[in-house]
């Protein structure tokens, strides 16, 4: 997905972005930045929590995610495919990614 050295993300810097697209293997989700509301996590996994969804990636060198979360400039973030998920690369990968929908029993 990503050369080394790249984020295997995608992030636009120069406009304002209005949404996430979350494209996993069998399904994509849209998520508006409005509806965000805080991440957290550390190099090895990082959970985004909308007021509907909750984003889970796992892998490695997710440090800088963190900070394009919190810009609010990512536009689009790829579940890997699985052979994906073996090349070895510099920087940050994504070897998981999950998206939850959160339920009323959840926050109770």
């Amino acid at each position: 997905m990503a050369s080394a050295g790249e984020k295997p993300w995608v992030v636009d810097r120069a406009e304002r972005v209005y949404g996430l697209q979350v494209m996993l293997l069998k399904r994509a989700y849209v998520l508006p930045w409005s509806q965000f509301l805080y991440a957290e996590g550390n190099s090895d996994e990082v959970r985004a929590v909308f007021s509907t969804h909750d984003v889970v990636v796992k892998g490695s060198g997710l440090d800088s995610l963190l900070s394009d979360l919190a810009a609010q400039q990512i536009v689009i973030l790829k579940e890997p495919a699985r052979t994906e998920k073996f090349t070895s690369t510099e920087g940050p990968r994504v070897l998981e990614l999950e998206v939850r929908r959160v339920s009323v029993d959840d926050a109770e």
